[in-house]
């Protein structure tokens, strides 16, 4: 008998009814069960043996290889076989990326040489061979199968343009990397086409989504569901990136320089389209129409400025159509995909006024907010339970040495009761110079300068007592904790003795810790934020100019995005330096950067402002 059913909302139960006569079954049928506001594993789809899965093809909007057919997507799905047996439909939570089939080897033999003269053309890098293409069809990934399928939801995967058996090109933030979701979801509410092979004429219907679909993942990954959502595409709810890359030219560059992501030292946006081209199909075509003629020639290793092809690339600007909810989650030190990267989205996206809020850790790449998180977002929007979400605290920020489930909440990021405090250099290099609210009275006031050189990290230029290669200007010891909450901005004033430099600017805790909780020290146990910028660019993004040696230029820029508590007994230390080893290129040493004290100071978001910096130096009774 051809049985028809439907899903009616009671009581926070997805309750399956039959609209036909009633037939007698073997066992009752399903139920998705919500308790606290969240879904629940029921027993009945919690049977991998018993899920159903499959693969398709779904058809595009666009041609990007050029060989006059409409591109198509590899996806795959994994559902309860009730959504066949009792004819339930279900929501989707959908992931899709570029690395599911396969990504270039023996990575360091391909990254471009940092170690040339700034404003040089760059030697020459070779490419990849081609990624060895893996495919275990039906299964595109396992990804969030576990998580979510036993809990009431419909699992799709689908390969990004150019990668796996998708077709295409992939552009690394091109459009058609925003169309193709946008067309499996599409799919899945009925509106576009699947089908099941790449080039035939059987098409395959999504007859089991009930038309609402979450995206989430991370980095990459967590890129693709803010990139569908800026096609303001139907269908799709909720988005909850990742670590998301929201503009290459701020993974790739930094105020006008040149930089690579931390781990990745010479990476660029052509290496990144090397590596994750595992595609078979169109190579030599996409090879020299994408990385060829658009990379290669517009991503500007030289003068590092901001053009179109970069502003094509930064979903920033394509917000406009965007009606998704936003979760977004990012680590305060990851410096991979550093945390600008969520935060000037989830800023842009609640000043539209849509559902926003933003989740931080104060770890590295990666970490998505806690499960019981995820589940009330996909629960609310694509079930529509009444569970709170998203009303309540904008931010979620996991304190030091807390739990990563266990986040605290906050009326928004930045902390509203946070205000920019000034704080003042007072020179004394090659040693530590003190960091103050009060003006130096020095008159005249003097100037200090520094030698670039490359070879010295930056750890180890901030752990030194005596050096000629970095600036450093330190506060007095905290007696009590400070909250420092938001973006921290630098203003200085240089000279230079040659046409270019590199400008780098760290704040960090010191003393140097050597172990934290009863582990070796990290790092960012000890770097608060920083910073990097180009001062050719001190007029312009868009447009560098050589600097004219002894001429002073001023500018001024944001550092990252920062939470964080600062103990007492640690000073809070402003680094100025020129060459960033793990982040900028590698000019001969030599270079020599002069500040002007009298025009360079830190402004730092302070929660309480003035008088709480103020507090936390007083004595305590």
């Amino acid at each position: 008998m051809n049985r028809k059913r439907t899903c009616c909302l009671l009581f926070g139960v997805c309750l399956w009814t039959t609209q036909l006569a009633p037939v007698l079954q073997a066992e009752p049928p399903a139920v998705c069960v919500f308790k606290d506001g969240e879904a629940q594993i029921v027993e009945p789809f919690n049977d991998p043996d018993l899920w159903i899965r499959h693969d398709l093809w779904v058809e595009t909007s666009f041609d990007s290889d050029g060989d006059g057919r409409l591109d198509r997507m590899h996806v795959d799905v994994t559902r309860p076989r009730q959504t066949d047996s009792e004819g339930l439909k279900l929501p989707v939570i959908y992931e899709t990326s570029p690395y599911y089939s396969g990504v270039g080897e023996n990575e360091d033999d391909y990254f471009w040489n940092p170690r040339h003269e700034l404003g040089e053309t760059p030697p020459a890098r070779q490419h990849f061979p081609q990624p060895e293409l893996r495919t275990n069809r039906p299964i595109i990934s396992k990804s969030l199968t576990k998580e979510w399928v036993p809990r009431g939801f419909i699992v799709v995967h689908s390969s990004s343009p150019g990668t796996g058996l998708s077709q295409g090109c992939p552009t690394v933030g091109g459009d058609n990397e925003s169309l193709a979701p946008k067309a499996v979801i599409d799919w899945l509410c009925g509106r576009a086409q699947g089908f099941t092979s790449p080039d035939g004429d059987e098409t395959v219907e999504a007859f089991w989504s009930t038309g609402k679909v979450g995206m989430t993942g991370t980095s990459y990954n967590g890129t693709l569901p803010l990139a569908a959502a800026t096609t303001g595409v139907d269908g799709l709810e909720v988005i909850i990136p990742v670590a998301p890359n929201t503009s290459y030219y701020h993974y790739y560059r930094s105020n006008g320089l040149v930089r690579h992501p931390y781990g990745y030292m010479g990476e660029d946006i052509d290496f990144l389209y090397d590596f994750i081209h595992s595609s078979t199909q169109q190579r030599d075509y996409c090879d020299c129409e994408v990385r060829d003629k658009q990379m290669l020639t517009q991503q500007d290793r030289v003068s590092g400025d901001y053009n179109s092809f970069w502003e094509g690339r930064d979903y920033l600007h394509d917000l406009g159509p965007m009606k998704a909810a936003l979760l977004m989650a990012h680590g305060f030190n990851d410096w991979n995909v550093v945390p600008e990267h969520s935060y000037r989205i989830y800023d842009a996206v609640k000043k539209k006024g849509l559902a926003a809020q933003i989740y931080y850790h104060q770890g590295g790449h990666g970490g998505p907010p806690p499960l019981s998180m995820l589940n009330r977002w996909f629960s609310h929007y694509l079930y529509g339970i009444e569970n709170g979400v998203p009303t309540g605290p904008k931010a979620w920020i996991v304190r030091e040495n807390d739990k990563p489930e266990e986040p605290t909440a906050y009326d928004d990021f930045p902390n509203p009761a946070a205000s920019p405090v000034t704080l003042y250099l007072h020179g004394k290099a090659p040693e530590r110079g003190r960091l103050s609210v009060s003006p130096p009275a020095d008159s005249p006031i003097p100037t200090e300068t520094l030698t670039d050189n490359f070879s010295f990290s930056g750890s180890a230029l901030a752990q030194a007592e005596w050096t000629e290669h970095r600036l450093i200007y330190v506060t007095e010891k905290l007696k009590s904790p400070v909250h420092i909450s938001g973006l921290s901005k630098i203003r200085i004033s240089l000279a230079c003795d040659r046409p270019a430099a590199n400008l780098s600017i760290w704040l960090v805790s010191l003393p140097w810790k050597d172990s934290t909780h009863g582990r070796p020290a990290k790092i960012t146990d000890n770097l608060i934020t920083r910073g990097w910028a180009d001062p050719q660019n001190h007029r312009s993004l868009t447009e560098s100019e050589p600097l004219e040696p002894g001429k002073f230029y001023s500018l001024e820029f944001e550092l990252q995005p920062d939470d964080q508590i600062i103990p007492a007994g640690q000073q809070i230390g402003l680094m100025i330096f020129s060459s960033d080893k793990d982040f900028t290129l590698w000019p001969t040493p030599g270079t020599r950067l002069t500040v002007d004290l009298s025009e360079t100071q830190l402004d730092l978001p302070i929660v309480g402002g003035e008088s709480a910096w103020r507090k936390a130096f007083a004595e305590i009774p």
